[in-house]
């Protein structure tokens, strides 16, 4: 039964070694009608040197949840560029927008919209630094390592853990720490999460548009990364009921003034204006992340707003470092481990920086 589920290493590598006769093979991603991603490959006749290099492409869009078969072709026009990890050479990987035909953005490119705001702040300098949580299932659809029919442990040994029974596919996880790396991703830094099989990658800083470009992609080399491997990759916030840890995608936070001597008083300013928005951005923060925002397993309740120094138990955090010195950055711990990034990062500057005409960050949520 596995081996029809993982992928043949020693015989694919056989291939990859062939000459590619000066082709050079474009890996073109994007994110589908269901927030999940989608691929396909193109032939270029030479090495891309920019975007700008790269062609518009298009795709079925009825089979991806994103058109109507009656009218079904969706654009993809890139937007950004990375080494292949896998094919490696001047093969790369393209990270593409979707377009309607009537030159409308298609209803999951939240790019967009948050782009424009963006540019709209540029001043702001706003840098963003993501936690990605997730968790590993096997291809029965049990957790990754867990004993079959039970369960491990209670929590406590496998956060930043050493040792077999307290490590659980540390393989899967070093090997899409160096396809991240490979591809000129921003990634930070891993740990193995609270509770066992879940794991997390950090992606930033970076600034602007540029964090959720590169959190989709390291999504997309995680999934990549996990076919080789025969496991599966759950960003549910949720994925076990019971007195285990939710999965999140902590979202950290600095604009320039925040970064420079005295920049508490414009953290704490933003922490003010996030207060009052608390349900906009829970509408913008992930499905099904109720089940995990219960005031349990280091959450906050989703209905109400906190914040405090060195909480983890608080909608936003401030770290001690911070407190200390009396700049820097906060930390907000509400968003799921599902969400579009465009769509955090979006409201975040939305509601920081202040809005701009025509753009809405909750509604762009709900664009269909």
């Amino acid at each position: 039964m596995s081996s029809t589920v993982i992928s043949n290493g020693a015989n694919l590598a056989k291939y990859m070694d062939l000459p590619q006769n000066g082709k050079v093979i474009a890996e073109y991603i994007w994110i589908d009608g269901t927030n999940g991603i989608r691929s396909k490959g193109k032939t270029l006749d030479k090495k891309p040197t920019s975007v700008d290099d790269l062609p518009e492409w298009n795709f079925d869009g009825s089979s991806t949840d994103q058109a109507p078969g009656h009218d079904s072709d969706v654009y993809l026009r890139p937007v950004a560029m990375y080494a292949d990890p896998f094919r490696r050479g001047d093969n790369v990987i393209v990270l593409a927008e979707c377009w309607n035909n009537d030159g409308t953005p298609n209803k999951k490119n939240h790019r967009y919209a948050a782009s424009k705001l963006f540019e709209a702040h540029s001043d702001a300098e706003i840098w963003f630094g993501i936690e990605q949580e997730y968790t590993l299932f096997d291809e029965y659809g049990n957790v990754y390592g867990w004993p079959k029919g039970g369960f491990p442990g209670p929590q406590g040994p496998y956060y930043c853990g050493v040792g077999t029974g307290k490590v659980y596919a540390r393989d899967v996880v070093e090997s899409h720490y160096r396809a991240c790396l490979y591809a000129g991703l921003n990634v930070s830094g891993i740990n193995a999460e609270v509770m066992p099989s879940q794991w997390e990658f950090q992606v930033g800083p970076n600034l602007g548009i540029s964090m959720g470009d590169q959190l989709w992609v390291a999504r997309y080399l995680l999934e990549r990364v996990a076919e080789d491997f025969g496991v599966k990759v759950s960003f549910h916030p949720k994925p076990l009921q019971g007195d285990w840890n939710g999965a999140g995608c902590h979202t950290n936070v600095s604009t320039k003034n925040m970064r420079l001597e005295g920049g508490m008083k414009y953290i704490e300013e933003a922490i003010e204006k996030l207060s009052l928005r608390h349900k906009e951005h829970i509408s913008v923060y992930g499905e099904d992340n109720e089940k995990r925002l219960t005031g349990r397993h280091e959450t906050a309740s989703i209905a109400q707003f906190s914040s405090g120094v060195a909480n983890r138990g608080a909608s936003i955090r401030i770290p001690r470092s911070v407190n200390k010195d009396g700049y820097g950055y906060f930390e907000d711990r509400r968003p799921a481990s599902n969400i579009d990034p465009y769509l955090v990062t979006g409201i975040m500057v939305e509601t920081v920086c202040g809005s701009i005409p025509g753009v809405d960050m909750v509604a762009e949520a709900l664009r269909e």
